[in-house]
């Protein structure tokens, strides 16, 4: 580390080479996942073959670097930081300061996605790691930073916002990943499957890393593929997901309530549609009656009188009316 405290070009002109960046990230993370590896092997809380493999926990502390350096760019800027190799941004624009500029956002991504690109490629090595850690607090411990980094990537990959302010993962997404990430091995490749996929899905094919990244994805998905086959899988992953559970019942839920709102509106339309027709049908009886001389305001007279029954024949009340509408020949 001293040797970057030291080196004036490197505090002027930031990272050159991506060999360079990632010795960097290997002084101020590497040694520290190292250091950590040690102490649960010699604690007999992992795999002791975890110090005959020392590029995982390289790849456990790079992982996490590299992915606070590709989120953190804007605010690097601000402080006259350069961590982007300029191997890489080269290949995009001609200075550093280009990839915050409009005209060249395009460019600009595609240098993100090279960035990225160098982190995804460590995510299987994370879980090769974690598949070495015995004993559960350890693995919390070890577990929870490497979920949030892998949604943290996702979010900051085809981002344009990473050139415009510090992008995070919102507070629920984070509680709900903690509480994956304190499960099991299973649970914990299912959070990398599923963000290495929505990383595939942002892939752009016009990007000249589209391959490499579909090749990184690949590797996480052929990774867990070979740990937790999912053809004739008959376990569940134990405790898996209460929160995003939880979110597929309120969607549900949502979904069921639009339902029977839009069943309930079906419902007036239909007896709307009745009634219309009744009336309809009523008016056109009443006008063929009013055409073949039915006489309404007999009948009208009769309901405004109370009479709501046909008289019997011979009554005073037949002979009334025969007396009074009898001129009309109607009865």
């Amino acid at each position: 580390m001293a040797d970057y405290a030291n080196n004036a070009e490197h505090n002027i002109n930031g990272v050159n080479t991506v060999k360079d960046y990632e010795l960097y990230c290997h002084y101020v993370a590497g040694l520290v996942g190292d250091g950590l590896t040690r102490l649960f092997v010699e604690s007999k809380l992992a795999n002791a073959a975890l110090l005959q493999r020392p590029d995982l926990s390289e790849s456990m502390g790079l992982f996490l670097q590299e992915t606070n350096i590709i989120r953190d760019i804007r605010e690097d800027l601000d402080d006259r930081r350069r961590f982007w190799p300029k191997e890489v941004w080269s290949k995009y624009v001609d200075e550093f300061e280009d990839l915050f500029k409009p005209e060249y956002a395009e460019k600009a991504l595609q240098c993100s996605s090279e960035m990225v690109l160098l982190a995804l490629e460590r995510a299987d090595d994370c879980l090769f790691y974690l598949a070495g850690i015995k004993e559960q607090s350890v693995f919390n411990f070890a577990a929870i930073p490497q979920s949030m980094a892998i949604a943290t990537l996702e979010l900051c990959f085809q981002n344009p916002q990473i050139f415009q302010r510090n992008v995070k993962i919102s507070k629920g997404q984070a509680c709900a990943l903690m509480m994956e990430s304190t499960q099991n091995l299973q649970v914990v490749c299912e959070v990398f499957r599923r963000y290495a996929r929505k990383i595939h899905k942002k892939n752009n094919p016009k990007d000249p890393n589209f391959l490499r990244i579909s090749i990184a994805c690949g590797k996480i998905e052929k990774f867990i593929e070979g740990i937790f086959p999912s053809q004739g899988k008959t376990a569940q992953i134990s405790g898996v997901g209460a929160e995003r559970e939880k979110e597929l019942s309120s969607e549900e839920a949502a979904k069921k309530k639009a339902d029977a709102q839009e069943a309930k509106w079906d419902l007036v339309y239909i007896g709307g549609a009745v009634a219309a027709t009744l009336i309809v049908i009523t008016m056109l009886m009443l006008g063929l009656a009013w055409m073949a001389g039915a006489r309404f305001d007999i009948a009208f007279d009769q309901l405004k009188q109370g009479v709501f029954s046909k008289p019997a024949p011979g009554s005073d009340v037949a002979e009334e009316l025969l007396r009074k509408y009898d001129g009309h020949k109607e009865l």
